[in-house]
């Protein structure tokens, strides 16, 4: 359940120094994923995004909630016939954990990439210069659709590649290659996207591993609603 949550949360979650190094199709590649998602106007309106999940952990049905306000709060909760058995949250400068319905400072490590967050959705940061560096890669068939492969490397040291279908201009996976100078590797695919309100989001997530994998589905998103300061206290 551990390694489920963790790689969640680093979803829950990415150009080099100057702009003369940025690279230009790469950041063309961003920019028309932001604008098949709604346009940068859009995204970069929205401060608050609640998600609501349903998923299977250990034989469990469950429901994974994520509340998100910009520039870097975050929660993820996790319930089980409709009470939190488990949840962690970022309150702008630390991260906490429930544990037994008492507030304690969670790994630090977990939250390291919250410092670079200026927006809930990662495409706007990736075309910060000061926070990314952006490179194409190549194009490469994923499960017969043609993708563009970028590499982003967070300036914490952290690599994520990052696979855009061609046709659609949406990210369908993303694969994080190293972490912090320590090597890591976690896979995460986004399908079937739908239009909640005017902005366009992934509806499905899917987290392979080599014990199979896990399989989430967004019930419910809305966004500058719903979501105050209090829910990061």
């Amino acid at each position: 359940m551990k390694k489920f949550i963790f790689n969640y949360l680093c979803l829950l979650l990415l150009l080099s120094t100057t702009a003369n190094a940025q690279d230009a199709k790469a950041t063309k590649i961003i920019e028309e994923a932001i604008k098949a998602m709604g346009g940068k106007e859009l995204l970069m309106s929205i401060s608050t995004l609640y998600t609501k999940s349903s998923t299977t952990m250990e034989g469990h049905n469950v429901q994974w909630i994520t509340k998100e306000m910009t520039p870097n709060k975050g929660s993820f909760i996790i319930e089980f016939e409709g009470r939190t058995i488990y949840k962690s949250f970022y309150d702008g400068q630390k991260g906490y954990e429930l544990v037994d319905g008492k507030k304690q400072l969670a790994d630090q490590s977990q939250f390291d990439d919250k410092q670079y967050r200026t927006s809930i959705f990662n495409e706007i940061d990736y075309l910060n210069p000061t926070f990314y560096k952006l490179e194409f890669v190549k194009e490469e068939m994923l499960d017969g659709k043609k993708c563009n492969k970028l590499q982003a490397t967070l300036k914490n040291g952290k690599v994520t590649l990052l696979y855009y279908d061609t046709k659609s201009k949406f990210l369908v996976k993303s694969e994080t290659v190293k972490n912090g100078g320590s090597e890591t590797f976690s896979v995460t695919l986004f399908e079937n996207y739908k239009k909640f309100g005017d902005l366009f989001y992934f509806s499905r997530m899917v987290f392979p591993s080599n014990e199979g994998k896990q399989v989430a589905e967004i019930e419910e998103l809305y966004y500058n609603k719903g979501i105050t300061q209090q829910d990061f206290e």
